[in-house]
């Protein structure tokens, strides 16, 4: 991206940015992209802004703060929680202080001894699960949030959401006209600047000159064609996995990292094609999320297709499963045998995997 989109507006261009500030994760609601941008005081998600992003100023959204990245992960809570009651998060002591339950059978009514103008959210962290923002040393070239939306921002966007449609019928009614091999996805007006951006999808490239000159001529404003492949209008257009879930491009990331078929073999996913791949035609994206873990935990069990000594018999291990923590084995003549992985070890002296003794000795017994 050219130096100067991501200038500030006129007026601010020469103001001195401070070496130390808030940086939070922003997405943009449109093209469902995340960037990294720096504020001079504390946002909280769901914060409407203006911000620079790949083709210029939008509309964002503060998803989180962002002083965390990099550094060591501390896992959360892994106990399922129901709605927060503001006082079941407190201590035990404090709620009974705190708040007076009705009986079961009237209705539930909790009075709370705190000042009548306090929300009793803003020191619940049950309702605050996020850690407050920190300020961070400031490097490189750091983009800045350009100002936080107004209501004249949200209502202007509005508008312009409305336009899109009547953009893409235009659109689509010019790509006939010129017989252009593509496909549409979608149009966004950017709210910082007079431009529009249409997103399409193509086999092969496609000379859209002409296009381009007679949308100009309709619109007035600037126009950018960007093409984009099939993941990437998964990714902007959203829908629902066969997780029964948001397409993971749509509300998790929006980075689309490689997947191969590697990764459902390592998983002992089926290889149907019609289970392992996205609406998109392409490959889930979540094959990736969990292939190092599968990948790091199979160290700690014997290779699939090596073989095992159990009692007097040499069986193969023909399956790992890391989830049941069982290993499947066959010998001779078809027979098979599960065992679990408590009962095999790695012998560094022979350097191979045997079965442990009290293992065999059940077994012999057996």
């Amino acid at each position: 991206m050219k130096k100067e989109r991501m200038r500030a507006p006129e007026g601010q261009g020469q103001r001195t940015r401070p070496s130390r500030a808030y940086i939070y994760l922003v997405k943009n609601p449109s093209s469902n992209e995340s960037s990294i941008c720096a504020w001079d005081s504390v946002l909280y998600p769901g914060t409407s802004v203006v911000a620079p992003t790949r083709y210029g100023l939008d509309l964002g959204i503060i998803v989180a703060s962002a002083d965390r990245l990099g550094k060591e992960y501390t896992p959360g809570c892994d106990q399922c929680q129901g709605a927060c009651l503001h006082g079941e998060c407190l201590p035990k002591e404090e709620q009974e202080e705190e708040a007076i339950i009705a009986e079961p059978e009237e209705e539930i009514e909790i009075l709370y001894s705190s000042e009548a103008d306090e929300d009793p959210c803003d020191s619940c962290k049950g309702c605050n699960p996020h850690p407050e923002p920190k300020e961070v040393d400031l490097s490189g070239e750091t983009l800045w949030i350009d100002r936080l939306a107004t209501p004249a921002d949200l209502n202007r966007y509005q508008e312009l959401v409305e336009k899109e449609d009547e953009a893409m019928r235009v659109c689509r009614e010019k790509i006939a006209s010129h017989k252009l091999d593509m496909k549409l996805v979608t149009a966004h007006f950017l709210i910082g600047e007079p431009k529009i951006i249409f997103f399409f999808t193509a086999d092969v490239r496609v000379d859209f000159r002409e296009l381009v000159k007679d949308l100009v001529s309709v619109f007035r404003i600037r126009i950018e064609l960007r093409q984009i492949g099939v993941r990437d209008e998964s990714r902007v257009l959203g829908g629902l996995a066969v997780c029964g879930r948001d397409f993971c491009c749509h509300s998790v990331t929006d980075k689309l990292n490689p997947v191969s078929i590697k990764m459902a073999k390592e998983q002992n996913l089926s290889l149907n094609s019609m289970k392992i791949s996205g609406p998109c035609g392409r490959l889930l994206c979540c094959l990736s999320y969990e292939f190092d873990f599968y990948v790091e935990e199979k160290r700690n069990y014997p290779p699939e297709g090596s073989k095992l000594k159990v009692g007097f018999e040499l069986m193969k291990v023909t399956e790992v499963n890391i989830l049941s923590k069982r290993i499947l084995l066959n010998g001779s003549e078809g027979r098979m045998l599960a065992i679990p992985h408590s009962a095999v070890f790695f012998n560094e002296e022979s350097a191979r995997w045997e079965i442990t003794k009290e293992y065999a000795d059940e077994f012999l017994s057996n």
